[in-house]
């Protein structure tokens, strides 16, 4: 009975720490030493190793990684001899390298790319040359993206990675990665579960595709890679980053929902309250509706602030209503100015001044303002 009560432990802790997602940074400090390590041993920059690591196992958090310890996407190949998963890539359940610790993934990233012809022009480059690494492991065929370059690029000088390139390795340690994910044996990865800032109504499991709003969309943590999401659901990046109105592909910044298809020119509520620290994308993110349609309805630009409280409309805009008199009446809104309601009703400044015999531009908060008579 302690024996089995003992296994019961040690299983419920693997899956505990299996579910723990980690940050960029946590990563970063987990595996510098080895990138420091590596560079000094083969001439590999360790800016790009841990770019890399970042961006093709999503920070330590995808599932390749924690089935395999394979932090790189390493392919079998045919003269490969250790043990293999299978796991969908370009094509469905792919061969891939799987090692006893993150220590020989991040050894075997570096021969590969030290004893492959295609990539020895790289190493005539400076270990400081970071962009120049970029743009030679696209051209020598180490990944299809064309933006990939400028994704390992942008996580390089995002994350002050090129700091790395000109420290010394002064091991300290027999290892060189601390608290390295172990791989259970005869695990599936479980289902990472929901924060805990989300509400009893918002369970879902996070990475797995479902539907929000009606639309097809997953929910994705802060660290994920945009164009892991677009290769596992059969997307090109830019039709995500479209669908999500976004202009960086690299890596989330913070919690959200990524649509798989075309959001909605307006949500089914009419309006909702913005909480703090809330933006105008995240909202459009959160109901599913075009970000260019909700700044139109708004009366406002993406860079615009939103002030906790303000009401923030997801469809065309009522909140000017029409009196029996034929007069239309708008209320003032939180942190609303004269020129956000010029917009809002097409009516110019000059005109609300002179029907409300204004003197300043300055409104309080449930004001009623004559938009038109």
């Amino acid at each position: 009975m302690k024996i089995f009560s003992l296994l019961i432990l040690l299983l419920s802790n693997a899956v505990f720490a299996w579910g723990q997602r980690i940050s960029v940074q946590d990563y970063i400090r987990q595996y510098k030493d080895i990138a420091i390590a590596e560079m000094h041993r083969t001439g590999v920059p360790a800016s790009i190793k841990l770019a890399q690591g970042i961006l093709e196992s999503e920070s330590g958090n995808g599932n390749l990684v924690k089935r395999s310890n394979n932090h790189f996407g390493i392919k079998c190949k045919s003269y490969w001899t250790g043990e293999k998963v299978y796991h969908d890539d370009d094509e469905r359940d792919e061969c891939f390298r799987k090692y006893d610790h993150a220590e020989d993934s991040w050894r075997d990233h570096s021969d590969f790319l030290r004893n492959s012809e295609r990539y020895a022009a790289l190493f005539r480059l400076k270990k400081t040359d970071y962009k120049g690494w970029a743009h030679g492991l696209k051209k020598a065929g180490y990944a299809t993206n064309p933006r990939y370059p400028n994704i390992l690029i942008w996580q390089i000088e995002k994350y002050n990675l090129h700091q790395y390139d000109l420290m010394e390795y002064t091991p300290d340690e027999a290892s060189l990665v601390e608290n390295e994910t172990k791989v259970p044996a005869d695990l599936d990865a479980p289902v990472t579960s929901p924060t805990t800032s989300q509400s009893a109504e918002q369970v879902f499991d996070i990475g797995a595709k479902t539907k929000r709003n009606g639309l097809s969309a997953i929910y994705a943590v802060a660290g994920t890679s945009l164009l892991a999401i677009a290769t596992k659901h059969n997307l090109s990046l830019s039709r995500l980053l479209e669908y999500n109105d976004l202009d960086a592909d690299g890596l989330l910044e913070e919690d959200s929902w990524i649509y798989l298809e075309r959001k909605h020119k307006f949500a089914a509520q009419e309006s909702v309250v913005a909480d703090a620290n809330e933006s105008y994308h995240s909202i459009a993110q959160s109901h599913g509706v075009q970000l260019e349609k909700l700044l139109e309805y708004n009366g406002v630009t993406e860079d615009d602030e939103v002030a906790a409280g303000t009401t923030v409309w997801l469809k065309p805009n009522t909140q000017a209503a029409v009196t029996t008199s034929g007069t239309i009446i708008h209320k003032v809104q939180p942190k609303e100015g004269l020129y956000a309601i010029s917009r809002k009703n097409n009516v110019p400044v000059s005109v609300i001044r002179e029907i409300n015999q204004l003197t300043s531009d300055q409104l309080q908060v449930g004001q009623q303002l004559i938009i038109s008579k």
